[in-house]
């Protein structure tokens, strides 16, 4: 049998744990070949089935591991890792606490671990609270940064991917007026090296072509609106031709996202987070699939939050979660 893909529960007091049910219960993964498995709360679970009115019982697991649970639901198996027990109390619908925040980092821990043990292909994550995550002992920003660390690699790419664009991000979670400050030329270069080996790889595109864009209106006018096109982005760009990467730009970012979409470029470098972010959730605001580049696993994750006002509701939208799986699936194409 295949390794399995670990889907994490995210926080359990937002929408991770309902779009789950909703994705197996409304059976989007019926015709995937590789197993699956929920490193979550059975409790949680439970609780998200009621409020998206699926029948939920609890059942064997089919594979004896310490906490293996399984639930069905809608007459759909879900493999469960109960990584946690949290009281009714806790994790209320839209209403995170320390025990939620404990859970979550548990099941990205044990997700990580896994895969770096060689015992699942990959990982796909539903939404946490950067916040709690913050209270609950964790120095960083996201899972991104997390899983960078305990991977022990020195550079990642945040990715965000639909059909029609792929951006990536050459600075992540911080401030705007930080982003200058974090550029660098070896950063930039560092960036289009992940993206274009990552596209290659897991994707099959022999070499991409990249778009990269500017930080400043206009790419700076000549030095008029800054100098970071002349002195970290261009010289980046050219670095990477010389090794052989189809780089191109700096390209003022107003126009650059039209011929990306259109097919011009396979993906497209952006200096900070909604420069891409913006665009890409223009195009793909329900299917987006969140990709971290550079790691020596795969991780693919739902583009959005948590949304507490949500919770509770049923209502949330799946489409992303089924977006990353699938997507996490194709990575692991060819892996046992």
């Amino acid at each position: 049998m295949p390794r399995p893909l670990i889907i994490t529960m995210g926080d359990p007091a937002g929408i991770g744990p309902e779009i789950i049910i909703q994705a197996f219960a409304r059976q989007r993964f019926a015709d995937m070949s590789r197993p699956l498995v929920v490193a979550g709360d059975p409790e949680v679970l439970m609780r998200a089935a009621a409020a998206c009115r699926f029948p939920a019982r609890s059942v064997a697991p089919d594979f004896a591991a310490e906490n293996a649970a399984a639930l069905l639901v809608n007459d759909v198996r879900i493999e469960i890792r109960a990584l946690s027990r949290l009281p009714p109390s806790s994790g209320a619908f839209g209403q995170p606490d320390a025990s939620g925040g404990r859970a979550m980092a548990d099941c990205i821990e044990w997700a990580c671990a896994e895969c770096l043990a060689g015992h699942a292909a990959g990982m796909v994550t539903a939404p946490i609270n950067k916040e709690v995550l913050r209270a609950v002992g964790y120095a960083f920003p996201g899972h991104t940064e997390l899983l960078t660390a305990r991977c022990k690699v020195a550079e990642t790419v945040m990715m965000l991917a639909g059909e029609r664009l792929k951006v990536g991000l050459a600075t992540t979670h911080c401030a705007y007026r930080d982003v200058p400050g974090r550029l660098t030329r070896d950063r930039i270069l560092a960036a289009l090296r992940i993206v274009a080996a990552d596209l290659e790889r897991y994707f099959g595109c022999a070499r991409p072509r990249l778009a990269v864009a500017a930080l400043n209106p206009h790419a700076g006018e000549g030095g008029l609106f800054g100098d970071e096109e002349h002195r970290l982005i261009g010289p980046a760009i050219d670095l990477a031709r010389r090794s052989g990467i189809d780089a191109a730009g700096p390209f003022s970012a107003d126009t650059l996202f039209w011929f990306a979409a259109r097919g011009d470029y396979d993906a497209v470098l952006c200096m900070y987070h909604d420069q891409g972010l913006i665009p890409l959730k223009l195009l793909h605001f329900e299917d987006a699939v969140n990709i971290t580049l550079g790691l020596p696993i795969i991780r693919t994750s739902v583009d959005h939050g948590t949304a507490y006002d949500l919770a509770g509701t049923g209502r949330a939208n799946p489409a992303s979660l089924v977006a990353a799986v699938r997507t996490a699936a194709i990575m692991a194409r060819g892996k046992p």
